[in-house]
């Protein structure tokens, strides 16, 4: 769908912009840096574990997607360049954390929304003839964080995973928040 929705893009179609937010069923992705390297476990028994495995266009590496994961996929032509578009993704996902009163900041050097050293969002791009796809992943609930204990994710050995509900400690709904800020801030 992506890729269709870009192509419509590329070829001047405004109106085929979309910003998807979605909840996965289990499945590990392998993004352009990534490879079967990063898993943990062989990969029966990922599917064995009822999680699939796919290669994506992203950038990055080795990423979990589950429920209790709010995943945004932006198809759209950049306003700015690639490093605001990130940010931006960034913003919504510290705004939404914000929002149940968990401090979250955006690490340039390690790409992704923090709290302290402990990663809540990951985020891999791919960016052709300046339109995007893919986007950001925010861990909501913990059962976001069952597949990352497979892998080494976004090629980060030792990185803590977490979830606003575990920051939080409570359960949360941010998904119109987070979608609202994502609308937000990818249109500035």
């Amino acid at each position: 769908m992506q890729v269709a929705l870009r192509e419509r893009v590329v070829g001047g179609d405004a109106s085929a912009e979309t910003l998807l937010v979605v909840e996965h069923d289990p499945v590990v992705t392998l993004g352009r840096r990534g490879d079967v390297d990063a898993l943990l476990v062989p990969e029966d028994e990922l599917r064995r574990a009822g999680i699939a495995l796919h290669t994506a266009s992203r950038g990055g590496e080795a990423t979990y997607h589950g429920p209790g994961q709010l995943v945004a996929y932006a198809v759209m032509a950049l306003r700015r360049g690639v490093v605001a578009h990130v940010e931006a993704l960034a913003r919504a996902a510290i705004r939404a954390a914000a929002h149940v009163g968990v401090a979250a900041r955006f690490d340039r050097a390690r790409p992704g929304v923090w709290v302290e050293e402990r990663k809540l969002a990951s985020i891999g791009v791919h960016v052709h003839r300046r339109v995007t796809m893919h986007g950001i992943a925010l861990n909501v609930g913990d059962d976001a964080l069952v597949g990352f204990e497979r892998i080494v994710p976004c090629g980060m050995t030792g990185v803590t995973m977490t979830s606003l509900e575990r920051e939080a400690g409570r359960k949360v709904d941010v998904r119109d928040v987070f979608t609202a800020a994502l609308l937000d801030e990818l249109s500035r």
